[in-house]
C-alpha cells in the first residue's frame, strides 16, 4: 500500500469540491490506521448498529464511537460535536465511517466546519450498498474488502 502522504494526497484529489479534506477507500483507511497510531476512525453509526451488526477490529485507542443520530428514533445527536471533542483532536487525521457512506460525509463536513482540519470520509462505509436481493456486506464497504471486523 502507498505511504501516508500518498494516500492522503489521493484522498484530497478524488473530488476538489468536497467540504472536508477528502475521501479514502476502506483499504486506504485500514492502511492509514496501520501506518500511524495517531490516525483515528470515528464510527458515526448508532450504538445499536455497532452492537448488532458489527464494528471494525482496530486498537481501541484508534476507535471513536460518536453517533451521528441516536437509536431509537434516528434523531440527530445534539451532542455530536461535544462527544467528538472528547475523543479527537482538531488537527488529528480523522476517518469517518457509517453504514454506507452517507452519515459519515455529513459528519466529516460538520467537523470541518467546526475546526477539524483533517477529516476524511471512508467511501462505501462499513457494510456498503445493498445487493440485488437487499443484503449488505456484498457490494463495497469495509466488510466486503475483507478488512478486520467483529460481530454479526
Amino acid at each position: 500500500m502507498s505511504t501516508i502522504t500518498e494516500i492522503l494526497a489521493r484522498a484530497r484529489s478524488r473530488d476538489a469540491a468536497l467540504p472536508y479534506a477528502g475521501a479514502v477507500t476502506p483499504a486506504e483507511a485500514h492502511a492509514l490506521l496501520n501506518a500511524d497510531s495517531a490516525v483515528k476512525l470515528i464510527d458515526v453509526r448508532t450504538n445499536a448498529e455497532r452492537d448488532w451488526v458489527g464494528r471494525v477490529a482496530i486498537p481501541e485507542a484508534q476507535h471513536g464511537a460518536v453517533q451521528w443520530s441516536t437509536y431509537p428514533g434516528g434523531v440527530p445527536n445534539p451532542q455530536f460535536l461535544e462527544q467528538l471533542a472528547a475523543v479527537a483532536a482538531k488537527d488529528q487525521v480523522l476517518l469517518f465511517l457509517c453504514r454506507s457512506g452517507v452519515r459519515s460525509r455529513h459528519a466529516a463536513k460538520l467537523a470541518t466546519e467546526n475546526g477539524y482540519s483533517q477529516c476524511y470520509d471512508i467511501l462505501e462505509g462499513f457494510e456498503g450498498d445493498k445487493d440485488a436481493e437487499g443484503h449488505r456486506k456484498q457490494v463495497g464497504g469495509w466488510c466486503k474488502a475483507g478488512l478486520p471486523w467483529l460481530g454479526a
